[in-house]
């Protein structure tokens, strides 16, 4: 895998995650039970959490060095509900902007990046991978079965 199609990947994972609450207001998307009892509005400061994770500690991978277990939390469920709890106070307009801002440090950043890191067997790729294209995906596809049940039905 290389690099410049690794950072197309993350682009196209990146559009398809936005697409996932286009159209929603703000109201709908600040309720509860999109994802378990998050909002959309909540799935959305998770995802700049884990892109802040991202740029936070690939400076550490790339140098060979280990990152913090997220066990010093009481593990990522436990890490997810903190910074959950952390960001609860920030209006969706915030989250919005903070969540195109830091998508755009990190990708930035991989700009930057070697093309070594890029490697499919790297530690850093293996990390990119689940902080950017599969975290997408997963919630995307969270999200789209939440808007098939009907939620607009119920207002």
């Amino acid at each position: 895998m290389n690099k410049e199609k690794v950072l197309n990947r993350i682009e196209q994972e990146w559009k398809i995650f936005l697409e996932s609450f286009k159209g929603l207001t703000d109201n709908i998307m600040m309720e509860s039970g999109a994802v378990g009892y998050w909002s959309v509005r909540d799935v959305l400061a998770h995802i700049t959490t884990w892109e802040e994770e991202a740029l936070k500690f690939f400076p550490l991978i790339l140098k060979g060095e280990p990152i913090p277990r997220y066990t010093r939390y009481g593990g990522i469920d436990e890490f997810n509900a903190r910074e959950q709890e952390r960001k609860q106070h920030l209006s969706l307009k915030l989250v919005k902007r903070q969540l195109v801002a830091t998508h755009k440090s990190l990708m930035s950043f991989l700009e930057e990046c070697p093309d070594t890191a890029f490697t499919s067997k790297s530690r850093f790729l293996k990390r990119l991978r689940l902080d950017t294209v599969n975290h997408y995906r997963e919630h995307v596809n969270q999200i789209a079965r939440w808007r098939a049940e009907g939620y607009i039905n119920q207002h």
